[in-house]
């Protein structure tokens, strides 16, 4: 719950701009009190009237406006807040911010505030990929302003990519995360989860038999001490978590893709049962049985997510933790694991059939870094994930004050 707290939230110009009613709405069920700010160009896509409506009180949107600055003045406004959100946070926006830009309410409001920032980009896809966009949005995560999304999605141009405002309950969840309190606050974590569905044909693929329950109970756990959570699940059997950012996938392609995307983090913690193989053609069309004819499937190898992850040369997550589930000579095939993938750590767990972990809810995890192994006992899911989520707060520490953002 959000009660006792006031949220200055900046909307930007551009159509997204509708998904901030419906924010407003939710943060004041949740018992928060909403200060709203303009932009010019907002008022082009939702009016005054419906935004004041909705969050109760005025409409901030002059820079020199008497009255205001008379009453309260626009560097107060900023820095009576507990947060200030953005969204949409237009490119241009973005760019006034992270050029040092104060030429309206807006950016002067973000020029001047020592309050912590959260930004909910929306913009044409080409722009969001655009270089300049890229450099003014890494400047400021480096800074501490935090992100939530853009989604994958259809623009309102008829285009398709990223660059779609995340939904209003994302914003929440990650507004939510923000305000949390807790070891972790300010850290961004990706976690995967799940197995993933590699094509056959248009019925059939090839899996393995993760549920994703313990990804899922990793990302509840991050999450709970403030950690801004970004969740890419293969197709499990458990739903995913509320209060994180999800990002459904299928194919390990797809997984890799969703994981290079969501960079930087902090952390990234890769519990997704990633399928070695897939075939090399997939049919178009289902494959018919025939008598005395046996399907010859020819495979090839998928990419390997967490090599990829532990071997960048930039951009490499602080810390980056791999998952091993082995049948037989658990700790030796482990350690092999992390030297080869080049990760930190290895949580390797035994999934004989006659264990019952897999699928269960219950693991028994040995945890492999620099330090050697150290067997964890038997324990629920959710336990492994609350000890794990403590090892990984520890290992990252405090976070540092930014230039923006800092308390």
């Amino acid at each position: 719950m959000l009660s006792g707290k006031t949220i200055l939230l900046i909307i930007g110009g551009g159509i997204a701009a509708y998904k901030s009613l419906e924010l407003i709405r939710r943060l004041r069920d949740r018992g928060a009190r909403v200060v709203p700010v303009m932009t010019g160009a907002a008022s082009e896509f939702v009016t005054p009237l419906s935004v004041a409506a909705l969050a109760g009180g005025k409409v901030y949107s002059e820079l020199f406006d008497l009255t205001d600055e008379a009453e309260m003045g626009h560097i107060q406004l900023s820095r009576s807040a507990d947060l200030i959100v953005v969204a949409p946070a237009t490119a241009d926006l973005i760019g006034k911010v992270a050029g040092g830009l104060a030429g309206d309410l807006a950016s002067t409001l973000l020029m001047a505030t020592d309050t912590e920032v959260l930004m909910a980009p929306a913009m044409n896809v080409r722009m969001w990929q655009h270089p300049s966009v890229q450099r003014n949005v890494g400047w400021l995560r480096a800074s501490g302003v935090g992100f939530v999304g853009p989604n994958d999605g259809d623009m309102a141009c008829g285009e398709y990519g990223p660059g779609r405002m995340s939904e209003p309950a994302e914003i929440l969840a990650a507004i939510e995360a923000r305000l949390m309190d807790g070891p972790m606050k300010g850290k961004r974590v990706l976690v995967t989860s799940g197995p993933t569905h590699e094509p056959i044909d248009p019925v059939r693929y090839i899996a393995n038999r993760s549920s994703g329950a313990q990804g899922t109970a990793i990302a509840l756990a991050l999450a709970a001490r403030g950690a801004e959570v970004i969740f890419v699940t293969g197709p499990a059997d458990v739903p995913p978590p509320e209060g994180v950012k999800v990002i459904r996938v299928q194919s390990a392609r797809e997984m890799l893709e969703a994981v290079t995307a969501s960079l930087p983090v902090d952390a990234a913690v890769m519990a997704a049962a990633v399928a070695d193989w897939r075939v090399a053609r997939e049919a178009k069309s289902k494959i018919k049985k025939e008598k005395g004819a046996l399907p010859v499937l020819e495979f090839e190898e998928n990419p390997d997510i967490l090599a990829t992850v532990s071997q960048m040369d930039a951009g490499r997550p602080g810390l980056v933790v791999g998952f091993a589930a082995e049948t037989d000579d658990v700790v030796a095939h482990a350690t092999a694991k992390r030297a080869r993938k080049g990760c930190d750590w290895i949580v390797a767990n035994d999934v004989s059939p006659e264990t019952g972990i897999m699928g269960g809810s219950e693991n028994a995890v040995i945890l492999i870094s620099d330090a050697g192994s150290e067997d964890w006992p038997r324990m629920g899911k959710q336990e492994v994930a609350d000890r794990l989520a403590d090892r990984i707060a520890a290992a990252l520490g405090m976070p540092p004050a930014g230039v923006l953002g800092a308390r």
